[in-house]
Parts: C-alpha cells; sequence; structure tokens
C-alpha cells in the first residue's frame, strides 16, 4: 500500500519510496509523454471500479436480489482491494513499476469479461474481488511511478496531485458514465463493461511502452507482506486516526454501494444517471474539499472535516425520514467533502507519530483500517435490512457513524493543535 499518496488522495496508496528513476531503455515514449499516459490508465482504472454502481439496481430488478446480496458485491471488492494491497501492493519496489501497472490493468480488463460472461450473483462477486485485486496493485504502484516519471521529466504539473487527481477524478467519473451508458443504450448491463474492456485494453497497451523507472535488483529479495505497524507511542492518537479513516470509508462505502437503493426505494427516484451523478458527487466533492484545503493547517483542516461530516450525516438521515431527493444530493456533497478532508487529517496525524523510516507501515495500518470501513459497515446494513426497512438502516448507520467520528476527530484536532 502506498501512501500516496500523500493525504489528498480518497483512495489510498502507501509508496515505500524505493524506487530509484532510471533512464528508458526499450521504451518508446519519453518520460513526459510516459507520464501522462499512466495518469490516464490509472484514472481509467479506477473510473471501471465505480462503473457497476448506478447498475446495481438493474442487478437487483432482473434477478430479485436482495440489499444484502448487494452489499456483498460491494464488500468483495473492498476486500480485494484491502488484500492486493497488503499482499502485492509493494512488489513493483522489486519487479519494476511497469509490469506491475500493466498485471493490474490486466486483472482489470480479466474483471470486465468477467461481467460479461458471468453474470449472476456469484460472477458478480468474483467479478467484484478481481477488480479489487487489480486496483490494489494499480494504485500503489501508478503514484510511485507518477513521482518518479516526473522526476526524470520535471514538468508544472505536480505528480502528486495529479495522482490524487486521476484517482478520485476516475472515481467519480465511474458512475457518471455507467448511468449514462445505463439510460440511454441497449444492453444497459453489458455495453458499460464492453466499454472499459476497450478501454483497459488501450491503457495496458500504451503502458506497455512506458519508461522504467525502476531497475529490478540483480536478487529479488524474499517475499513478505507490506509491513504494518502501529507506534508504542501515542497509540490512543493512533487509534482515533484509524477510527476516523474507518469511519469516513463508512460513508464513501454506503454512497458507492446503495445509493441506487436508497433512491428508488426510499426517495421513489429510479433514474440511472441521478444514481450515478450522487455517487460521483461523493468523491468530487471529497476531491474539491482536499484540493481546496492544501495550505490550510491541519488543525483547521480538521475542524471543518468535523462540522461538515456530521452536517452531511445529519442531512442524511433528515433526507430519508423526509423522502428528499434534493437534501440527498446535499448530504451526498456535503458529507463528501467532510470525509475527504476527515480522511487527508487522519493521514496527516497518523504520519506524525512515526519516524520517516517506518512512516509507511504506520500509514498502512490506517489504509488497512479504512478499508475495512468500506467493507464492514455495508455488510452490516445488508443483514440489519433483514429486520429493518432501508430507511430506518440508512438513519442508524448515520447515527453511529457520527457517534465514530464526534469521538475520534477531537482527539485528532488536539494533536494537531500541538507544535510539531
Amino acid at each position: 500500500m502506498t501512501a500516496t499518496t500523500s493525504p489528498t488522495a480518497v483512495v489510498p496508496v502507501v509508496p515505500s519510496g524505493r524506487g530509484a528513476p532510471r533512464p528508458a531503455r526499450a521504451a518508446r515514449l519519453g518520460h513526459g509523454a510516459g507520464f501522462v499516459v499512466v495518469a490516464l490508465a490509472f484514472a481509467t482504472a479506477m473510473a471501471f471500479s465505480t462503473v457497476p454502481t448506478p447498475l446495481y439496481l438493474l442487478y437487483q430488478q432482473r434477478d430479485g436480489l436482495p440489499t444484502l446480496a448487494i452489499t456483498l458485491v460491494f464488500a468483495a471488492y473492498a476486500v480485494g482491494v484491502a488484500a492486493s494491497l497488503y499482499l502485492v501492493g509493494h512488489v513493483s519496489d522489486w519487479v519494476g513499476r511497469r509490469r506491475v501497472v500493466l498485471i493490474g490493468l490486466a486483472v482489470e480488463l480479466a474483471a470486465g469479461l468477467l461481467f460479461l460472461a458471468w453474470n449472476d450473483l456469484a460472477g458478480l462477486i468474483v467479478a467484484r474481488f478481481a477488480s479489487g485485486i487489480g486496483i490494489g496493485l494499480i494504485t500503489a504502484t501508478a503514484t510511485a511511478h507518477l513521482a518518479e516519471l516526473r522526476s526524470v521529466a520535471p514538468g508544472r504539473a505536480d505528480p502528486g496531485a495529479i495522482a490524487g487527481l486521476a484517482n478520485i477524478g476516475g472515481l467519480a467519473l465511474g458512475p457518471l458514465i455507467g448511468g449514462l451508458l445505463a439510460q440511454f443504450v441497449p444492453a444497459p448491463l453489458e455495453v458499460p463493461y464492453l466499454a472499459f474492456v476497450v478501454l483497459l485494453a488501450v491503457a495496458a497497451l500504451a503502458v506497455s511502452i512506458v519508461p522504467e523507472t525502476v531497475e529490478p535488483a540483480a536478487e529479488r529479495p524474499a517475499y513478505r507482506p507490506q509491513r504494518v505497524a502501529v507506534p508504542r507511542a501515542g497509540r490512543a492518537t493512533f487509534a482515533a486516526a484509524a477510527a476516523a479513516a474507518f469511519a469516513g470509508f463508512a460513508v464513501f462505502g454506503l454512497f458507492t454501494s446503495l445509493t441506487p437503493s436508497v433512491l428508488a426505494g426510499v426517495l421513489h427516484e429510479s433514474s440511472r444517471i441521478v444514481a450515478g451523478l450522487v455517487s460521483a458527487a461523493v468523491f468530487a466533492s471529497a476531491a474539491i474539499a482536499q484540493l481546496a484545503a492544501g495550505r490550510v493547517r491541519l488543525r483547521t483542516q480538521l475542524v471543518v472535516a468535523l462540522t461538515l461530516t456530521l452536517t452531511g450525516l445529519g442531512v442524511l438521515a433528515w433526507a430519508v425520514l423526509a423522502g428528499s431527493l434534493a437534501m440527498f444530493v446535499n448530504a451526498a456533497v456535503v458529507a463528501g467533502a467532510g470525509v475527504g478532508l476527515l480522511f487527508r487529517g487522519a493521514l496527516g496525524v497518523a504520519g506524525s507519530l512515526a519516524r520517516p523510516e517506518s512512516r509507511g507501515e504506520v500509514l498502512a495500518g490506517v489504509f488497512l483500517v479504512a478499508y475495512l470501513g468500506l467493507a464492514l459497515p455495508v455488510l452490516a446494513i445488508g443483514l440489519a435490512l433483514a429486520a429493518l426497512p432501508l430507511g430506518a438502516t440508512v438513519v442508524g448507520f448515520a447515527l453511529v457513524v457520527a457517534v465514530l467520528v464526534a469521538i475520534a476527530a477531537p482527539v485528532l484536532i488536539r494533536r494537531a493543535a500541538r507544535p510539531a
């Protein structure tokens, strides 16, 4: 798992930073062109990961699937990402960036073909798990690759910002593309995947001629999973950072997996475009908030994050109880902005707890907890729906997550207020 990803990207990656830039040998693209290609391939893969969001309701209607089944499909993706980041997200340090990005794109392509060829519930779970595996490979490696390509071919664009834009921009574009295609083309459960199979194949071909930036070791080190560490000092603060990350990703999970069901079942809105727009709004507002807060003090970011997240969750509960589509959209925008800042702040505080040589391992612990937040609460919602109506379950979710944020965020704010 890499670090970003600086905390600027919503979907986390923890670059270990051991790759050393080296000049291209047989590649036919320069480092500057390679930077553009990797960024576009990264965005394409991330968009593919969210393109099924507006299609879930169609699967439910076609096969009579309960909402629990949809939460299982979504959780399979989160489990795939977490497993991939932990087990193989760092191996590009040893075998090279381009090779691992290509493997990730190939896995995404295979997932697209699975969606087309095996589209019952079992097939959906397998395809989403495979998609998660591919995304775990790509996010970690592409972020590091972009930084190294830019170091060889300097330019105005900051590689961290571009990685964050490709990451979150792709996540936002996926539901929009899926919703538009599902609304206006025949075979809505096939055409979106066909389109991305083509795009992913083109991306893989382009990446195959991008310069490599890591010289594989003459003797490959013995394999080990990504190291995960919890700092001995400041464990309570680390727990608060992990809890904030868990809560934030739970919000992303809700809006990414259950938006079509809430829209159709509670708000009586069945438009696939609207479902795509709402899901996209969560990620877009998170990205905008993170970019806007780039030079704002960490403590201020966290105070704003706490306010926006709690407000967004309150509006979410109100929207479901009042049956208001407008408020539901507002909840997505406000909560998305709050969660974007909350996750950025949680990474910043967690990173400050560790020495530089172990910072990646500490952040890896936050990322693993975050992906548990993406999967477990959504599964809990699916189970709760066996006894409770959807509206009441979503209100209960909003309340539980709000309490978790209200407990964790003040701890992070106090830590951020201390002198460095």
